[in-house]
């Protein structure tokens, strides 16, 4: 068993003012991907200069942030509507936790396409170099996850298993730090690497959607399920479920290209 290493979550407080690690991740992944877009060939092509990209990641932090609240109220806190509805407050409450990755996903994807329409881009030209940089923001957000010692693995006894503060006292998989791993090293790889091929406009979005959804739908077996839902499907959690809807949709999508792709043949 590894010693879990104590990381104030805190990197400083000035009276009710928190700064911390976790908030601090996403700032440094949203400002990676800005430069990643920037450094884009395509992003160039069709017109993403320095002042559009800030724009557009402005509409788009705006809708992830939406989204992912009411992702969480929608998937994970149904049986909870009751008390938002007494306390509405809370409703958007974010400093208390909780936040969806497919409802933010979701959320992200309406308000790029509404950037999109308003400045006559084309959306899955845009879509593509935007989600190509993603992984960068998740796997430093699974980094922040694993520093707030939240989102725990399952007990185990592997060798490098952890004991997470606020549990327990079992040893636990650092399923963080795995997410952190596939959904942001390796997806990133992948879809940086892909990125140099021909291939229609839309497919980087298609690849996004089948290798997360397969690389989250795995790790979720190493991950405790959400405590005020369980298992909501036989032995799968509620990511889970998720994540075969998000592969889904990405053959959806696929086969949506493929059919526009012949049109114009």
């Amino acid at each position: 068993m590894i010693s879990y290493p104590d990381i104030d979550p805190d990197i400083i407080q000035i009276g009710p003012i928190h700064i911390r690690w976790y908030g601090l991740m996403y700032v440094v992944g949203i400002i990676v991907s800005y430069f990643l877009i920037r450094r884009q060939r395509r992003s160039r092509e069709i017109g993403l200069d320095a002042e559009t990209t800030h724009e557009l990641l402005l509409y788009l932090v705006t809708g992830l942030i939406v989204g992912a609240r009411i992702g969480y109220l929608v998937f994970y806190q149904y049986g909870q509507w009751g008390d938002y509805l007494r306390n509405p407050l809370e409703i958007i409450a974010v400093w208390h936790g909780g936040l969806s990755f497919h409802g933010g996903l979701i959320g992200a994807l309406i308000s790029g396409a509404w950037f999109c329409n308003r400045k006559h881009f084309p959306l899955f030209a845009v879509a593509d170099s935007v989600i190509v940089t993603v992984p960068v923001g998740l796997g430093f957000g699974r980094i922040g996850n694993f520093i707030n010692a939240e989102l725990s693995g399952r007990i185990t006894d592997v060798p490098w298993a952890m004991v997470f503060p606020g549990t327990d006292g079992l040893p636990r998989h650092p399923s963080q730090l795995y997410e952190a791993f596939f959904e942001g090293l390796i997806l990133f790889a992948l879809l940086w690497r892909l990125r140099k091929k021909q291939f229609t406009d839309g497919m980087m979005v298609v690849f996004f959607l089948v290798f997360y959804g397969a690389f989250r739908f795995f790790l979720e077996f190493f991950r405790m399920p959400d405590f005020q839902l369980g298992f909501v499907w036989n032995s799968f959690t509620m990511g889970q479920v998720l994540c075969i809807l998000m592969v889904i949709a990405g053959g959806m999508l696929a086969l949506y290209l493929k059919a526009g792709a012949g049109k114009q043949t």
